[in-house]
C-alpha cells in the first residue's frame, strides 16, 4: 500500500515511515521542509494524491490556546485533502484519556482533531497514547530548580517512542477502525515517583518534592491518563533509561 506520512519527519513519524517501508509498503514522509503546509494549504493536495492511507502525525507548536486553532486549521485541509483524492484509512495520533482533562487547552485542541476526523468522510483510526518516556526529562524541566523538582502525583503510563511507532504502523497497516485504540507502556507510576526513579539513574541528586500543584499534569484528576485494558507494550520505563 501506498502511505502518505504527515509530519512524518518527527520523533514518531519518522520511525512510522521506517516501519511500513520495511514492512514493504511505499511510506512518503511529507512536512514543512518537503514542502508541505498544513495550515496555509501549500502541497497537501499533492501530498495525499494516490495515497491508499493518510497518517497525519503533525503536532501543534505551542500547547497553549493557539494549539485549538492549529488543530482545526490542519485537519480542515487534510480530510478536505483525503476526501477528493478517495483516500481509504485516515489516521491520527491522540491521547489515552484526552477527553477527560478539559482544563488543558492542548488536550481539548487533540479532542477537536478528533471530532474533525469522526465526523469527515474518509474511514479512519484514532491511536490514543499514554504519555511517552522520552517527554520525562521536559516534564520535570518545568517545575525544577537547582536543588528540587516539584511533581504531582498523577498516575501515568508511561510508553516507549518506538513502540507507539510501531502500533501506528500496524493500525495504519490494516482495516479502518472507525473507532480508538489506546495503547500504553506495561507499568502504571505516580508522576512524582517516575521522577525520583528518573534522577536516581542519571545520578542527579536533586530531591522530588510531591506538589499537587506543580506543572501541567497537576490538573489531571484520578487516573484517567492510565489504561489497564489497553494494548500494552513490551518496552519498561527502567529498561528504557537503561
Amino acid at each position: 500500500m501506498k502511505f502518505a506520512v504527515i509530519g512524518g519527519t518527527g520523533m514518531i513519524g519518522s520511525q512510522v515511515v521506517k516501519n511500513l517501508n520495511t514492512a514493504g509498503h511505499e511510506a512518503v514522509p511529507h512536512s514543512k521542509s518537503t514542502g508541505v503546509d498544513v495550515i496555509g494549504g501549500q502541497g497537501v493536495d499533492e501530498a495525499v494524491a494516490g495515497a491508499d492511507v493518510v497518517v497525519n502525525l503533525t503536532n501543534s507548536p505551542t500547547f497553549d490556546e493557539a494549539s485549538l486553532a492549529f488543530f482545526q486549521t490542519s485537519m480542515d485541509n487534510l480530510v478536505a485533502a483525503a476526501g477528493k483524492g478517495g483516500v481509504g484509512h485516515f489516521v491520527i495520533l491522540s491521547i489515552v484519556g484526552v477527553d477527560q482533562v478539559p482544563e488543558m487547552d492542548y488536550y481539548r485542541a487533540k479532542v477537536l482533531q478528533e471530532k474533525i476526523l469522526e465526523a469527515g468522510p474518509v474511514p479512519y483510526s484514532i491511536v490514543r497514547a499514554t504519555q511517552f518516556m522520552e517527554f520525562m526529562d521536559a516534564t520535570m524541566s518545568w517545575t525544577s530548580d537547582a536543588d528540587t523538582v516539584r511533581l504531582p502525583a498523577t498516575p501515568i503510563q508511561p510508553i516507549a517512542a518506538k513502540d507507539v511507532a510501531a502500533a501506528v504502523a500496524e493500525v495504519a497497516a490494516g482495516a479502518p477502525l472507525n473507532g480508538i485504540r489506546n495503547i500504553a507502556g506495561p507499568d502504571i507510576f505516580t508522576l512524582d515517583e517516575l521522577g525520583r526513579i528518573t534522577l536516581s539513574h542519571k545520578g542527579d541528586n536533586r530531591t522530588v518534592v510531591t506538589d499537587p500543584t506543580a506543572g501541567m499534569f497537576a490538573v489531571v484528576k484520578g487516573d484517567v491518563l492510565t489504561d489497564k485494558d489497553a494494548h500494552l507494550a513490551p518496552t519498561r520505563y527502567t529498561d528504557w533509561l537503561s
